[in-house]
This record gives structure tokens, sequence and C-alpha cells, in this order.
């Protein structure tokens, strides 16, 4: 019987529909709990939704159903898959990986293997993407040593309008609390090697620290070959700003743009903007 493998990814990779369509990524749902539902990520619920809710109610989240990941295998199955390759977000942040990681253990009718991203968003939507596009191989070592190349080589960071998402999931890692948040400072939040927040910049007011993130964009990447990513909290128009700004420093060998999912927002809040980019 000849392998066919398969790439799985938590929702939370943040990559856009186009591309997991393309190359057949099956997601695993994470859960965004009210008080009185709880709802499937990129499922059941949208960003929007978060956003619209935010002044009635934060909502938690958690890792996915045991039987979202059962299901997602099955599917697999009925496919005609052998194989899977599951990549997961940080479990410094989330219980996902071991969960996918148990049950993984438990089910036998495909031989999986499951990975800890160390990453969050897009971060770890780039790993996603590189498996994804070798996984015709069917070479797990190959695969593995592709999404390990991503992992060294990516670099990034995020402008989030307030800390108090972060603080209020337990999320904020080493990122220090910024007293000056009524002076208008805009937090700047990288991810380090463990897939952990962390303090970048403090900049006041908003323009000012969208400079300085297109600033450190091209002080990185000028005169070189990279593949980027700018992700966002519904404001695309941002997103496609920065872009522009740094379209022309170099060969650009992809270029995406994506929204955050509706579990990221839930700790990021509204209007985050960033950007996640390698060389190649």
């Amino acid at each position: 019987m000849s392998k066919k493998l398969a790439i799985v990814a938590d929702t939370t990779c943040d990559l856009p529909p186009n591309i997991i369509s393309k190359y057949n990524i099956k997601l695993i749902p994470l859960r965004v709990i009210y008080k009185n539902k709880e709802f499937r990520d990129r499922i059941e619920i949208s960003p929007q939704y978060v956003y619209d809710n935010f002044n009635k109610e934060i909502p938690t989240t958690s890792l996915p159903a045991a039987s979202d990941a059962i299901g997602v295998f099955d599917e697999l199955v009925k496919e005609g898959y052998t194989d899977a390759i599951v990549l997961t977000l940080s479990s410094s942040v989330s219980g996902t990986y071991n969960l996918i990681s148990l049950l993984a253990k438990e089910y036998q009718e495909l031989n999986i293997e499951v990975i800890d991203s160390k990453a969050v968003s897009i971060f770890y939507g780039f790993m996603v993407l590189e498996a994804a596009r070798f996984a015709h191989t069917g070479d797990y070592e190959l695969i593995k040593q592709k999404v390990l190349n991503v992992r060294k080589k990516v670099k990034g960071c995020h402008l989030i309008e307030t800390l108090l998402y972060l603080r209020k999931g337990g999320r904020i890692g080493k990122v220090e609390g910024v007293v000056g948040e009524i002076l208008n400072i805009k937090p700047v939040i990288g991810i380090d090697k463990d897939g952990v927040y962390y303090s970048v910049a403090k900049i006041r007011g908003r323009k000012r620290t969208i400079n300085k993130i297109i600033a450190m964009i091209k002080e990185e990447f000028t005169n070189k070959r990279f593949k980027i990513a700018i992700v966002h909290g519904g404001v695309e128009k941002d997103a496609i700003a920065m872009i522009d700004a740094i379209k022309n420093i170099g060969t650009i060998d992809e270029t995406i743009i994506t929204e955050l999912c509706s579990v990221s927002c839930v700790h990021t809040g509204p209007a985050i903007l960033g950007y996640v980019a390698y060389e190649v």
C-alpha cells in the first residue's frame, strides 16, 4: 500500500482560507468559550463576532475537543490517507500539543507524528505551509527538516493596541506591564524561541509604532530575498499599506495578508498589526 501523507494544523496557524484549500491542510479547531455558549474556531465563529461582543463579555479559549481531533483523523482515513503530520501551536501557551500527542498514540488507523511548532499565529502558519508544500514526498524527515529550518529563520513582531486582553488571558509571558497605556503607548510584541511573548518596544502613538515596524522590516530584509506575511485584527487597510511600504526593498518570493483567528484575537484584542518574515 502506497503512502499518502496529510498535513494537519490547528486553527491558530492563521493561514488564509485559499492556502488551506490549495494544499488540503486539515484544521483542528480550538474553542472560544462564552458564559452561555462555546464555539469552534473558524467553523462557528468569526473574529468580527469576538470584536463586536468585547463590550459585553471577554470570552476565554480552550484547546480542541478530543472528538473534533478524532473527527479530523477519521476524515483523513476516509480520504485514503495513511500518514499524518500534525503541527500545533506552542506548547508554552496551550495544551493542544499534549492533547493531540495523547490522541495520536491511541489512534490506530493512521501513522501520526506530532510536532510542537514552538510558535503562534502566522509564525507557526509559515511552518505549516512549508510542510504542506512537501507533503507529496511522504518523507517525514525531510518535512521535519523544512519545518525546523523555517522555525529557526522566521522573524517578526506585532503592534498590540492594549495589553488588557493578553493580561486577562494569562498569555502575557515576558511582556512587562505598560504603565503608560494612558499616554497612548503601543506595545510591540515578539515571540521567543519557545513561543512565549516578550516586549520588543514601547512607542507612543499607533502611526509611529507602525512606522517603527516598517523600519524594522527594512533593516532586516533590504536587498534580500524573503517571504512575508502581514497579520491583522480587522485592519486590512493597514496591512495592505504595510506591504506597499516595503514591497520594493528586496525580492519578495511570497506575500500573505491574513486575519488573526477568533481564538487568537480573544488574547490580543482588536486592531493588532504585525509582520512575520524569513529569508529564503
